[in-house]
């Protein structure tokens, strides 16, 4: 297999009427959308658009996903954006790509105007409804390889100014067959995706359901608001998979939602992006014995993830749940600082070997040079890897345990922390639901912000009884409610950003 249309092609063959993607409200069945998206693809192709990058900037629909397939069909690659990402973001996004081609919905073709792209917008609406051209179709994937772009995705970057991520069809293919055989996908698997479908996170359920003919539910964004609704809803389209970042699970966990209602069909539970808390996760293990839970670990640039663990044991509080070992396919080096592997319990840098490398960054060699680097343990021949800047230390199971950032690592009163550590500790606490550290290296001091009912003077208190001196936050703030970035991770840059500018 050299293109992941091919999942699609087999798949439609076999269950044409069977229903592909949905919101709960208007789904697609694959029949439908296969015949959609040789009809986007006729269409750029008729406008003279191949291997170039086209933006899909819509709503989240079933009919985004159809757009995605639709570019590939064409030759080129997508970059999704969708209208809950901030205006400046997308203009800088706009401004690296450069786009000549802008896929658009009713509700974001006035957005995109607004941003200078009116002579370069298509409509989604109207690319349908051109005729196939089965022999332009079949000229450009006779043309294909598989190291052709799949999607360009955007990350954050130091900077300020966002990474695009360029993955390949063969890196993507690798990833879905080795994710499908830890999770044990099927046919039968009902998929409940969390993640925008502007982040690489999503691939889990696009191209699993491509290959074996599942469904995937897009679920509402609002109802992560509202956990007792939420499980209502995996009720209701009796959903038995979720591959969902860690806060989104303990947000149903942590208020006491299966007190009221219980997941009903779920059986198979993946998370990741966050360390997840230990009495949370034993809240859903009870809730749900007979489920599979599974730790996963990755970065956008090993197109998605690379590690897995799967839970089988009990552990205790203030453990770390740890992320196993890499995918097939993949090596994961642990190499210190000077590029050497890591000693047996010592703390490595790790580094993704392997197919699931992706291309680098989108028009932006200086930042694909820092990162994307030769093999420093191979003196031979070319072999790109990628140095993730993740910590992690093998336990004395050989179990891969992630520690923390680089950055997240700081020197305090003449000690190394890892504010990771504080966080661990102050989750363990009762009444605790979603905590952060962030440092000010200007002040050098740390801050921890919380969600949750013990009162700050409280709170220190306790701390104090469990921290060492040099590791007590000088700041304790409780929260309302905890900032996520769009993809479900506690926004870090924004109350580091606070702390800096506030104290408080």
């Amino acid at each position: 297999m050299t293109n992941v249309l091919e999942y699609m092609e087999g798949t439609v063959d076999r269950v044409p009427d069977k229903l592909a993607f949905s919101n709960g409200e208007e789904g697609i069945t694959f029949r439908e959308l296969s015949d959609r998206a040789k009809a986007i693809g006729s269409a750029l192709h008729s406008k003279g658009h191949y291997r170039e990058p086209v933006v899909v900037y819509m709503r989240k629909h079933p009919n985004m996903v159809n757009a995605f397939f639709g570019v590939l069909y064409s030759g080129c690659y997508y970059v999704p954006i969708d209208e809950e990402m901030p205006v400046h973001r997308i203009r800088l996004i706009l401004d690296t790509l450069q786009p000549k081609a802008v896929i658009c919905d009713e509700e974001t073709a006035a957005h995109a105007k607004e941003l200078g792209y009116e002579e370069n917008i298509l409509m989604f609406s109207d690319l349908v409804k051109e005729e196939i051209s089965e022999e332009a179709l079949r000229d450009i994937r006779r043309k294909s390889l598989d190291i052709d772009p799949i999607y360009v995705v955007f990350t954050s970057g130091s900077t300020g100014v966002p990474k695009g991520v360029v993955a390949c069809h063969r890196s993507v293919i690798d990833y879905i067959e080795t994710l499908s055989e830890v999770l044990e996908f099927s046919g039968e698997t009902v998929f409940g995706n969390q993640t925008p479908l502007y982040f690489d996170a999503c691939l889990k359920e696009l191209y699993p359901t491509l290959k074996f003919g599942a469904t995937t539910y897009l679920i509402p964004k609002n109802l992560f608001m509202f956990p007792v609704k939420l499980v209502e809803y995996l009720n209701e389209h009796k959903i038995n998979t979720v591959c969902w970042v860690v806060s989104a699970l303990t947000i149903v966990s942590s208020f006491g939602t299966f007190d009221t209602v219980k997941p009903e069909y779920l059986t198979n539970i993946a998370f990741g992006s966050e360390v997840f808390p230990v009495k949370q996760l034993k809240i859903w293990r009870e809730t749900l014995p007979n489920a599979r839970f599974t730790n996963l670990y990755g970065p956008t640039e090993a197109t998605g993830m690379c590690c897995y663990y799967r839970v089988e044991r009990d552990f205790e509080p203030g453990e770390v749940i740890p992320i196993g070992g890499p995918f097939r396919n993949t090596e994961i080096l642990l190499l210190t600082p000077d590029g050497q592997p890591a000693g047996e319990g010592e703390t490595g840098e790790i580094t993704v070997r392997g197919t699931s490398v992706t291309l680098g960054y989108f028009n932006n060699p200086e930042k694909t040079s820092e990162s994307f680097v030769q093999n420093p343990l191979n003196p031979f021949y070319p072999e790109i890897v990628y140095r993730t800047g993740d910590l992690a230390k093998r336990n004395e199971r050989g179990e891969l345990i992630f520690l923390s950032r680089k950055d997240d690592q700081i020197k305090h009163m003449g000690h190394r922390i890892e504010l990771g550590e504080i966080e661990a500790v102050t989750a363990l606490l009762d009444g605790i639901r979603s905590v952060c550290c962030v440092f000010n290296p200007e002040k050098n001091k740390i801050a921890l912000y919380y969600t949750g009912d013990p009162e700050e003077l409280a709170l220190k208190s306790e701390l104090k009884k469990k921290l060492p001196r040099y590791m007590l936050p000088h700041g304790v703030f409780r929260l309302d409610s905890m900032p996520y970035t769009p993809n479900g991770k506690v926004d870090r840059s924004l109350l580091k950003k606070r702390y800096m500018e506030t104290g408080k």
